[in-house]
């Protein structure tokens, strides 16, 4: 189940008419969960979507390694692309690199952060968990989030390690062991009040691609809140007086020829990108 994200944008305002793309970014595929609700709301726009493969994963890095690298790697892709408007579609870059980006870069910017807001906003028993990675659920920015929105609400947060890879996996069409999705769950409904927990907020981009899995091993009934729609609406908004024209292209642009991105391409082509680029 979808829920609104927490979302930041440069620009309050409606951009003027622009050919740029979107710009998608991401440690790795996990933005798709983004990009597909993008293209529905915004289907003449041209997309580029970048996965910095060679850097993943982001979750196990350092503040300040997410911080540079991703401020690099934006300033090289915008030089290159020329986008309308990026989207940082990956909550371990936007909750630590967010503000360094935009100091950077003088283009509207969107992000994503945890969808606590609206989880403490549903639940029924005032217990929600937040499953991401170990570099999110410590920012202090979820501290504030949970501060704003979630006053009186007990919030469970389980930073998982592996997760993001384990869905890469399933993305190339490997098996990957029920376990595998089990153990975050339980780091979340294993804690005091997890019994009582309804409501899951999957604060990484990578974890709604196996949101079945998770409900699978969750053993009962939870709602899993996420922020693709909320940043797919955002964006739309933001893009409302933009006219592109011609067929609307679906890049896909990889920082590393690795071989694990051949065996993507079927997931690809699916959601109707093209054959796998290289920086």
């Amino acid at each position: 189940m979808a829920g609104t994200s927490n979302l930041h944008a440069k620009l309050a305002s409606p951009l003027p008419v622009s050919a740029g793309p979107i710009l998608i970014f991401d440690s790795g595929i996990g933005g798709l969960s983004v990009a597909g609700p993008i293209m529905q709301r915004v289907p003449a726009a041209p997309i580029v979507y970048a996965a910095d493969n060679a850097g993943f994963p982001y979750g196990s890095k350092t503040e300040m390694q997410v911080a540079s690298r991703v401020s690099a790697l934006l300033g090289k892709l915008s030089e290159r692309f020329d986008p309308a408007l990026i989207v940082i579609a990956c909550n371990t870059a936007s909750t630590i690199a967010l503000d360094h980006v935009r100091a950077v870069l003088d283009i509207p910017i969107v992000g994503t952060v945890p969808a606590i807001k609206p989880a403490a906003e549903q639940t029924r028993t005032g217990v929600i968990g937040v499953l991401g990675t170990p570099a999110t659920v410590r920012q202090r920015y979820v501290d504030d989030l949970e501060q704003k929105f979630a006053s009186g609400k007990t919030v469970l947060r389980w930073g998982t390690p592996g997760l993001a890879e384990a869905a890469e996996a399933v993305m190339r069409g490997e098996d990957v062991a029920a376990e595998e999705f089990a153990r975050p769950m339980r780091g979340l409904l294993d804690q005091p009040g997890g019994e009582r927990m309804d409501k899951v907020v999957l604060a990484c981009t990578h974890f709604p691609l196996v949101e079945d899995r998770l409900a699978a091993a969750a053993g009962r009934p939870l709602d899993f809140l996420h922020g693709g729609e909320g940043i797919a609406r955002r964006t739309a908004s933001l893009l409302e007086n933009t006219i592109w024209g011609g067929d609307p292209d679906r890049r896909i642009v990889f920082t590393e020829a690795a071989n694990e991105v051949a065996r993507l391409r079927g997931a690809l082509e699916s959601r109707g990108f093209a054959a796998p680029e290289f920086l």
